[in-house]
């Protein structure tokens, strides 16, 4: 037999057709407060999209250790070979909106939530191991530069190549990004990354820095710009759907998690600067050392609650997991948790999606939507048994000299980086690259800023900017380098 239906408040509700009227032919009641209330969370039903990554699929799964990593630290989800942690994770564009197709070149957000034993430890990165800038001053900006002209509402090229052109830490990015692996056939066939350098800490103190780097086991494949354009306009879905299909078939997709770990001291002295997160660490420097399997293996229950409320945070830490010095790291730390705020409400860590494994113990009381609270005490020092501090969760310190100022980045070479990815790429990869840019780049109003991008890789490597300034017509001969 169903269920009765019920007012949110549990009242049974007898017509869910007609609503009270005075009369055969109306007007409506106000009194009818089933049609009131039904309006009024109908109205409210569209949370405020994120700021960023605003579409996204999801799914659930596990991660098992294959490689025990407590020499280096002393997160636990890290530690046994065999251990497993449930976890979430969101796959989704950068730029655009809710309801933008997903095949649109963009970089792919790579989030994923563990739910350890220690509390929520989250990696949110890309399917790329870089990004555009390296200082949180600079964000708002980039991403204004990659929505809409706010006169016109248009996503705009010239608007994304002024800012470009303007900020040359951006190359290696923009170079990754138009490159092949900008379209990927699927969510499954995609690397994800940290990106940004973490610090890990061993149960002796031992401290190490590390960068993270999903592999994928389905390979990596992309498709070219004519296939993803025209799936944008068969299925605007069509990643989300892609992956939510393979799943529910029992196709479940899995990658290796490496990691690249670097002593302490060694990395400060490395040749690149380790915490700009526009640079990388060489693989042959720091091999990629293995630690374990992440598997998808189930869809989400419900999207709005799986995946539209779960909010992730480079904050969500663990004992053993810290932050380094990277400053764009450190403008995260705060901006993801207050974006999550906003967007969700002040207690969104209780939503389904946020909450821990393990019990939660703190003085936070009251806002919006709280959950589950008891008459405990709500202030710290107390003499009624309060929670107390861990100092098993105290973060390892990190020596700093120098005066305050808005510095310049500590390594300026925007440009070899760049120019390393371009020779790593095969003749055809090379080819795909110049022409997306002549799609791109070359339909742009601006000639300064052309000569600006065609300086960048050309300072990165001469073929480089040589292929691009002769797909879109620039004359290299006056372009200092």
């Amino acid at each position: 037999m169903a269920e009765k239906l019920t007012t949110q408040e549990g009242q049974p509700w007898a017509n869910n057709q007609h609503s009270l009227t005075a009369g055969q032919r109306g007007p409506v009641l106000i009194q009818d407060y089933q049609l009131l209330e039904k309006l009024a969370h109908f109205d409210r039903e569209r949370i405020p999209e994120r700021v960023v990554h605003a579409k996204g699929a999801g799914a659930k799964g596990v991660f098992q250790v294959t490689h025990d990593m407590s020499a280096y630290t002393k997160a636990d989800l890290f530690h046994g070979e065999g251990k497993e942690t449930p976890l979430a994770i969101r796959i989704s564009q950068v730029a655009g909106e809710l309801g933008y197709p997903d095949t649109i070149r963009d970089v792919r957000g790579f989030a994923v939530k563990f739910y350890t034993e220690q509390g929520n430890y989250d990696i949110v990165g890309n399917n790329t191991p870089i990004f555009f800038i390296n200082d949180p001053l600079k964000f708002p900006d980039f991403i204004h530069s990659q929505k809409r002209d706010p006169r016109s509402h248009k996503r705009d090229v010239n608007m994304q190549f002024d800012f470009w052109s303007h900020s040359p830490e951006s190359i290696h990015q923009v170079t990754y990004l138009m490159g092949d692996r900008g379209n990927p056939t699927s969510y499954r066939t995609m690397n994800g990354y940290g990106s940004h350098t973490y610090k890990w800490v061993n149960a002796a103190g031992e401290q190490f820095w590390v960068k993270y780097h999903f592999i994928s086991n389905q390979g990596v494949s992309n498709m070219t710009n004519e296939v993803a354009e025209k799936l944008a306009g068969q299925d605007t879905d069509y990643l989300q759907n892609e992956l939510f299909s393979a799943i529910e078939d029992g196709n479940y997709p899995s990658w290796t998690l490496y990691v690249q770990i670097i002593p302490y001291q060694e990395g400060l002295d490395y040749k690149y600067d380790i915490f700009d997160v526009t640079k990388v660490v060489s693989h042959k420097d720091y091999p990629l050392q293995e630690v374990g399997v992440m598997t998808l293996n189930a869809n989400p229950d419900n999207y709005f609650e799986d995946v539209e409320e779960i909010a992730f945070s480079p904050a969500n830490l663990v004992p053993g997991i810290e932050p380094s010095l990277d400053k764009l790291l450190q403008g995260r730390l705060f901006a993801y948790k207050d974006a999550a705020r906003y967007r969700l409400g002040a207690n969104y860590e209780q939503l389904k999606a946020n909450r821990p494994r393990n019990e939660v113990h703190n003085y936070a009381r009251d806002g919006f939507m709280a959950q589950n609270q008891d008459g405990s005490v709500n202030y710290e020092p107390n003499s009624q048994g309060g929670p107390v501090e861990d100092p098993h969760a105290s973060i390892s310190g990190d020596m700093f000299q120098g005066m305050t100022g808005a510095y310049e980045p500590y390594d300026t070479d925007y440009y070899s980086a760049a120019g390393r990815l371009y020779n790593l790429m095969s003749e055809e990869e090379k080819q795909r690259l110049v022409e997306t840019f002549k799609q791109t780049l070359g339909t742009i109003d601006s000639l300064e800023n052309k000569r600006l991008m065609v300086q960048q890789m050309a300072r990165a490597d001469a073929d480089y900017g040589q292929r691009v300034a002769d797909a879109i017509g620039v004359d290299m001969t006056d372009i200092e380098l």
